[in-house]
Parts: structure tokens; C-alpha cells; sequence
């Protein structure tokens, strides 16, 4: 649907919708009442650390062919909030609360108190727990990050198969190599990459192709998509790279005017709000030290999230093929904003 709702008209729609999934379990085994409409799937598809104006239905130069088609024939949120952090946001969207409540104030510490323990509490339930009562079968893939406990023999408490997932592939952690992630997991099991073609985005993708193609069930399913791109470390496919290559030439003044001017086109800013000024730590691009190297950092970037975008598309086709698509709703967000952290400064 093309037609704008006012977030509050458009959370109520959502809210209804849930608080009858959930109000339908209570009246049978499965949830499912006969000659009932059928129940949507629902895919909660989320990047890790992105920019609001990166990808192309935003406003953003990067192509992303798959996201701009579920926008133009979905809904935009253009007044959205999280928490600024990974952890954090990823507590409050589980469980529907605000993060202090759900153990997770800030990252995976203990700082000594109970908003601060730095692990999902069980004071709260999560949105695959609750789904799983109303019949719904729960898959992961992806990015955890709400427990403190990663190690492959500590504390399982707070993994995602004892958090309501049915099936889980991602990691427990909260960033690492895309090459070989720290604690990745098959369920309950940590397990190595496998082979030497292991990139991490497409691995979360694939596998959540996967569960779509093998989910059996006359119920539906919930999926939760946790991407890492594109969450430092900057690792990118050479082939997604090379498509970016000298689109940054112009630097991060050129880009910033460029992309205002789409969003204003777009409707997604006003016009009468001018463009914000440029960090007060970075300089004017024609000052700035070291171009090439900002240029392949920003290359490296905007291939990773070309390398979820495509994700997302062969996640489309799945449910295409297997005839889901037209009953599966899909959400797509960020965690947060682009990280402020500078991790990348050694050079080659």
C-alpha cells in the first residue's frame, strides 16, 4: 500500500493485529480457529549499525533493489526511535518493554543493578515465546546480543532456544569477523564456519531461506532476521566492492548535500529543514587528510549492505517459490545509527 499513515494510526493497526494473535491462542490448542482468516507470517528482518539515509528508498545511493521494492509497496516509517545501542535495542524489541525493565540498560555488564545486568531477565517474555503459544513455529538467524553468556559451556539460559526459537543459526555475541564470527551457534551447539566461502551476511541469509523452504506447518512462523552488516569490522565480498568503486570520490560533503535532496524529493524530510551542519571533529572533504583511504571505507560499507540487501531478496524468493509471500509480513529497521567509533584508523 502506498497510502502515508500517521504512526500512531499505523501502530494501532499493528497493535490490534498482535493483540489478536496472542488473544487467539487462548482459544484452542493452536490458535486457529475454524474458517478463520488465516494468520500472516511474520519476518522481522533488522541491520546492525546502519545509516537512516543509506539505502536507496531512504534516500540513499547504495542499491538496494530489494528494500526499495518492499518500501513502494509497503509502509515508511519516518519517525522512529531505539535505543542507540545494539544490546539494548535488541532487549526492547524482543519483549515489547523498555530496556531497563527487560535487564538490559546498557550493554552485556553487570553493573550492579537490575536494569544494568547486562542479561534478558525473566521478569519479561519475548515475541517468540508469546508467538509459540498462539501457534506460530519461531525461527532465528543472526545476531543474539542479549545475554552475557557466550561461552560455548557456561549458562544457556538466555539463548534463543530457551527464549522461544524453535530454530536458531547466528551468534550469541555481539560482533566479530564476517569471516570466522565469534560464537557462532546452531541451535544449542557452537559450531566453525564449515568451509573457506563462508561470508557471515550471506550465511544468515541463506539459513533463514532455509527455514522458510523447510517450515512444514499448517501454522504460521515467525522469523526473526539479525543481520551484523554492516557492523564493523568493514568486511566485504570483492564483487560487492567492486561495484562502488570511485562513487565516493566526490567525499562526505557532496554525499551528505546529494542524499538531502533525494529525501526531500522523496518526502521523507521538509524543505524548509536545511541540511544539519557537518560533525564539528570532521573536516570540509577538501581538507581531509588520507581520501583514498575514507573513499574504500565507505566502498567496503556500502558493499555490505548491498550484501544484505541481496539477502533480503533471495529471503523474497523463498517465500515466492514456496507461496508465502502474499501472507507474510515484513518489517524492516535498524538497531541504531551508524557507530561513532573509529576502529578502523590502522592502515594497511
Amino acid at each position: 500500500m502506498n497510502e502515508q499513515y500517521k504512526r500512531r494510526d499505523f501502530l494501532k493497526i499493528v497493535g490490534l493485529g498482535a493483540a489478536s494473535l496472542v488473544m487467539d491462542s487462548y482459544g484452542g490448542a493452536s490458535g486457529l480457529a475454524a474458517g478463520g482468516p488465516k494468520r500472516p507470517n511474520i519476518i522481522l528482518i533488522m541491520a546492525d549499525d546502519m545509516g537512516y539515509s543509506d539505502i536507496g528508498c531512504y534516500g540513499g545511493e547504495i542499491h538496494t533493489p530489494n528494500l526499495d521494492g518492499l518500501a513502494a509497496g509497503g509502509v515508511r516509517f519516518t519517525q522512529f526511535y531505539n535505543t542507540a545501542r545494539c544490546c539494548p535495542t535488541r532487549a526492547a524489541l524482543m519483549t515489547g518493554l523498555y530496556q531497563h525493565q527487560a535487564g538490559v540498560g546498557h550493554m552485556m555488564s553487570d553493573r550492579g543493578y537490575d536494569a544494568y545486568r547486562g542479561d534478558l531477565n525473566n521478569r519479561c517474555v519475548t515475541i517468540a515465546e508469546v508467538l509459540k503459544q498462539a501457534g506460530y513455529s519461531t525461527y532465528m538467524s543472526g545476531k543474539w546480543h542479549v545475554t552475557k553468556h557466550t561461552r560455548p559451556y557456561g549458562p544457556k539460559h538466555n539463548w534463543p532456544c530457551q527464549r522461544g526459537f524453535d530454530r536458531f543459526f547466528g551468534t550469541i555475541h555481539g560482533a566479530g569477523s564476517f569471516y570466522d564470527p565469534c560464537s557462532l551457534t546452531r541451535d544449542n551447539t557452537q559450531i566453525p564456519p564449515g568451509n573457506d566461502d563462508f561470508y557471515y551476511t550471506n550465511a544468515i541469509s541463506d539459513n533463514a531461506t532455509g527455514f522458510i523452504r523447510e517450515h512444514d506447518s499448517d501454522n504460521p512462523f515467525f522469523m526473526y532476521v539479525a543481520f551484523t552488516a554492516p557492523h564493523w569490522p568493514m568486511h566485504a565480498l570483492p564483487q560487492d566492492i567492486a561495484k562502488y568503486k570511485g562513487r565516493y570520490a566526490q567525499g562526505w560533503d557532496a554525499l551528505r548535500a546529494e542524499r538531502h535532496k533525494r529525501m526531500i524529493e522523496m518526502g521523507i524530510v521538509k524543505s524548509k529543514w536545511e541540511i544539519t551542519p557537518r560533525d564539528s571533529a570532521v573536516p570540509p572533504w577538501e581538507q581531509a587528510e588520507d581520501k583514498l583511504w575514507f573513499q574504500r571505507r565507505m566502498e567496503v560499507y556500502a558493499a555490505m549492505v548491498d550484501c544484505l540487501d541481496q539477502g533480503v531478496g533471495r529471503i523474497i524468493s523463498a517465500l515466492r517459490r514456496t507461496g508465502k509471500f502474499e501472507n507474510t509480513l515484513i518489517f524492516f529497521l535498524a538497531d541504531n545509527c551508524c557507530t561513532s567509533r573509529n576502529r578502523q584508523r590502522c592502515r594497511p
